[in-house]
């Protein structure tokens, strides 16, 4: 018998580690291997062949303006969503601690006292008594014997939905972090399109004072000075609106900051091209390595597919086991005397019979839940790649253009020149002076444009590579065994 208990023992665990979870492998990638190829994309093979992994390149690299790297520290520090996210984890993280506490016996040490009165007729003696007896005992309350693994597909299950939360804690940064970059950036072209249109204004406000002294000495007509007020009145109502469309960047900067932004620390800068680096694409098969939203998707598939396991763990029978040892006496003094020891033993096995289909129903629905997340994974892929494929696309195209908008710029301002002086020479009619204007001012907003859409495609091309920090992730180094922690 003595030779036996330990035989026994040392099955149950290894039948515990055991479990009925099919065999995870990981879905092909349904993307081309390489990035699309044409006109729009430039030499982006040679680019994914640089050997520099946009990963490894933290914000703090890539983002070369002080004021956006302190306004992204700020962010991270304070801003709600992302304390929201990182609360998500630390509540994953202690459900699943609820979830692995199942692995291991709950001992339970109790201390008892009862005091009962037994009625004559019910006595051995005929006479009422009434008696009192005291009792110490350690408890072991309905531990179930894995051993078709249930408990631990459930505590792998709950592991990967840990695992999960972490990675959308992460997308949930990597996000935050680009979202303050735009923001920053759409802040500092509208402000540049301010001075712009400020600039503009003065103009067409001196052009105005030159129209209305030719047309008080007869030389204008006031059709010319009528079409000078209009472009005046033009650039007036422009200013206005971009005084508040720079108020509301700013709103919209602060509440990603989560704090209020000091005007400071803001670069007096408005060349927006210099605050980025350049980027490298990678392959397509660094993405599943990168994104945290492509991982968190392979997370809740590996949960889903440890929850298979749990369903087809109900179709076995169960072992629990319920036991107590202590000691108990009629009196408290003689609790711990000789003799007064007392154990009690009940192991217990379940054995499903009829169900009424239920766990047939249980089983399907963990498979469909599998399938369900075989299709997110890869529409998640899926969604990523296309993401990159077009700011890749951007990338190849945005340089190109702003050259082109700025060749524009200056035929426009030639124009301008041109007609302004033949409308001095009494060439022309204002008409065509306040049509080269318009053109000149419109082609210089474009161009601001145009940059800040280069800028924040740079932007999130690193955000959709995977880029946003270097730190490390839960799934690398957290321990799965029960005794890696000891609180209750």
């Amino acid at each position: 018998m003595t030779r036996f208990i330990p035989s026994a023992a040392l099955s149950f665990l290894l039948l515990g580690g055991c479990t009925l979870a099919p065999d995870y492998e990981r879905p092909a990638a349904p993307v081309p291997l390489n990035w699309p190829a044409g006109a729009a994309y430039g030499d982006v093979e040679a680019a994914a062949k640089s050997g520099v992994e946009v990963a490894d390149l933290g914000w703090q690299d890539f983002f070369l303006s002080d004021a956006m790297r302190s306004l992204i520290a700020q962010a991270l520090a304070n801003n709600r969503d992302l304390r929201e996210a990182v609360l998500n984890v630390e509540q994953a993280r202690a459900l699943y601690r609820v979830q692995r506490a199942d692995l291991l016996p709950s001992i339970s040490g109790d201390a008892t006292m009862a005091r009962e009165r037994v009625p004559g007729d019910l006595s051995g003696t005929g006479q009422a008594q009434t008696g009192t007896s005291y009792g110490v005992q350690a408890n072991v309350a309905a531990y179930e014997l894995d051993l078709f693994g249930r408990v631990r597909s459930l505590n792998e299950q709950a592991l990967q939905e840990y695992f999960a939360t972490d990675e959308a804690r992460r997308a949930a940064q990597i996000s935050l972090i680009s979202e303050v970059a735009n923001a920053y950036l759409t802040l500092k072209a509208d402000q540049r399109l301010l001075k712009l249109t400020e600039e503009t204004l003065v103009a067409q406000e001196r052009s105005f004072d030159l129209v209305k002294m030719t047309y008080e000495r007869g030389v204008s007509s006031k059709l010319d000075l009528a079409q000078a007020q209009t472009a005046v009145e033009t650039a007036r109502v422009n200013r206005f609106a971009y005084i508040r469309q720079v108020a509301q960047d700013r709103n919209a900067l602060t509440l990603l900051v989560g704090a209020p932004v000091d005007d400071a620390m803001l670069d007096g800068a408005q060349d927006i091209e210099s605050f980025v680096a350049d980027l490298p694409p990678g392959l397509p098969s660094d993405l599943l390595t990168n994104r945290p939203d492509i991982r968190q998707a392979e997370h809740s598939l590996r949960g889903a597919n440890a929850n298979i396991g749990a369903a087809r763990a109900a179709f076995f029978p169960s072992i629990t086991l319920t036991a107590a040892g202590g000691t108990t006496s009629s009196s408290l003094s003689g609790l711990f005397d000789p003799g007064s020891g007392a154990w009690s033993f009940m192991p217990q096995i379940s054995i499903p019979i009829f169900e009424g289909g239920r766990n047939i129903a249980n089983l399907e629905v963990a498979e469909i839940e599998k399938d369900i997340n075989v299709a997110l994974y890869e529409k998640s892929i899926q969604t990523a790649f296309r993401e990159v494929a077009d700011a890749l696309a951007g990338q190849g195209t945005y340089g190109s253009q702003v050259d082109a908008q700025n060749a524009l710029v200056e035929a426009t301002a030639e124009s301008y020149t041109l007609a302004e002086r033949r409308y001095r020479s009494g060439i022309d009619s204002y008409l065509t002076v306040l049509d080269a204007q318009r053109s000149l001012y419109a082609a210089e907003q474009e161009l601001i444009r145009t940059r800040l859409a280069q800028v924040s495609n740079t932007v999130t091309l690193y955000k959709v590579l995977g880029g946003g920090g270097l730190e490390r992730r839960v799934d690398q180094g957290v321990s799965t065994t029960p005794a890696a922690e000891n609180g209750g």
